[in-house]
């Protein structure tokens, strides 16, 4: 699925906004743009290890730092590099990952209300 390039700005915003809606701490959205950041230079070193045949970033570790919160940056270097969008064991694993992170984030954010 490609998705058009303006969507993630609007997605961008209307996060923020819904974070400053319900009051989420400051730090949540940083923390997640700090990771997601994080994210995409991981994936723009695996793919251009992959290029070259050279050691490659482990799976585990693109997934475990989308988990912890940088899975929007992951996203998008998954459509911007063209990176890991075949692989349907990854893609499920990703997927997962980022349901487990959201349930576990408003799990958490409701509870401190």
């Amino acid at each position: 699925m490609r998705l058009a390039p303006w969507i993630w700005p609007i997605a961008a915003l209307a996060c923020a906004g819904l974070a400053w809606a319900v009051h989420v701490p400051h730090v949540v959205p940083l923390w997640h743009v700090a990771v997601s950041l994080v994210c995409v230079g991981l994936y723009a070193v695996d793919k251009r290890a992959a290029r070259a045949g050279q050691r490659r970033v482990p799976e585990a570790a693109l997934l475990a730092w989308g988990l912890v919160g940088g899975w929007p940056g992951a996203l998008a270097a998954q459509r911007l590099f063209r990176h890991k969008t075949a692989k349907a064991s990854f893609q499920t694993a990703f997927w997962l990952t980022v349901a487990v992170h959201v349930a576990v984030s408003a799990a958490v954010l409701t509870r401190q209300g």
